[in-house]
């Protein structure tokens, strides 16, 4: 369903044929502001202004060439990410660890559960569910992880915090919440403390299913924003840990303009998911467009570049 809707997509709009043959070329180009302000063209069909940034999206762009917290770097590291989270708000909410390699060739097949995931620590297609360890095509998987493991998400997005982060596979604890028999996830929009919109993920990897997408506000009330994916045929239930999470999410994003916390609730329980600074990668448009300079206002860019 996938292949079919990004070829209409690519007919209709040419543009991201352009935006895919940029990609290939990534490793070539060595100019960070061409590639992002060309890359932000192709994708929106507007010109990026950087001068004086007022959306959401061209704030991202900006953070991407100006804004080089090395402190980014092991927040989005999916292994060192996660005794920084602890720090923070506590071992308690941290999915555990089963193993850590450096190449998948590595992995102790015969020391691992009957389930579990697998993940890349520098990207985020890097990920292999396993259910049923019996049904596992280690030889598939192990390709799967070694082509993740070439893939430079710094280079095709120039998104900074990548491009330092050591290239591993983690295995963690396999996880499902009973009540909606998947594993949602609960991505907020923080702003240096301050929750201020988040949205649901459903249906990820449900077979004949496209993953669905809805908006809330910080008092969960849907919001009419679209990116990308569509909406859910029911609006999602508010979760029972809502609250804390938000709180979470509060005291995870102080002193950082902005970054999305996302998180899982796992049978009544919360679990940490991942930090992301480029949501869509700042180039996906908002609709309606409003929205783009609403998310804009509440970044509060550092004042020199």
């Amino acid at each position: 369903m996938n292949i079919k809707n990004n070829f209409i997509k690519a007919v209709k709009y040419p543009r991201l044929i352009l935006a895919a043959i940029l990609r290939d070329c990534a490793h070539w180009i060595k100019d960070d502001k061409w590639y992002v302000t060309t890359r932000y063209y192709l994708y929106t069909g507007s010109k990026l202004n950087l001068n004086n940034p007022q959306t959401y999206n061209e704030k991202l762009c900006w953070q991407k060439l100006y804004d080089h917290n090395p402190l980014y770097t092991v927040m989005v590291d999916k292994y060192a990410a996660k005794d920084y989270v602890a720090s923070i708000i506590g071992e308690d909410y941290i999915i555990p660890t089963i193993g850590v390699w450096d190449s998948p060739d590595n992995i102790e097949w015969e020391k691992l559960p009957n389930q579990f995931v697998l993940k890349t620590t520098h990207d985020s297609g890097g990920v292999i569910v396993v259910k049923d360890k019996r049904n596992l095509d280690k030889i598939a998987a192990v390709k799967k992880l070694k082509s993740c493991l070439k893939a430079d998400n710094y280079a095709s997005t120039r998104e900074w915090p990548y491009k330092n982060v050591p290239r591993r596979v983690i295995a963690e604890t396999y996880m499902e919440d009973e009540k909606t028999g998947e594993l949602r996830d609960y991505k907020f929009f923080s702003f240096d403390g301050v929750v201020r919109a988040m949205f649901v993920s459903q249906d990820r990897g449900k077979v004949g299913e496209d993953v669905k997408f809805d908006y809330f506000d910080a008092d969960y009330n849907h919001l009419p924003i679209s990116q990308y994916h569509e909406h859910g045929r029911t609006t999602p239930a508010k979760p029972s840990c809502f609250e804390e999470m938000k709180d979470l999410a509060s005291k995870l994003s102080k002193g950082i303009p902005q970054v999305r916390v996302d998180f899982y609730e796992v049978d009544g329980k919360v679990y940490f998911c991942e930090l992301t600074f480029f949501h869509h990668g700042g180039i996906v448009p908002f609709y309606p467009e409003e929205w783009n300079y609403t998310f804009g206002s509440w970044i509060k860019l550092p004042l020199q570049k």
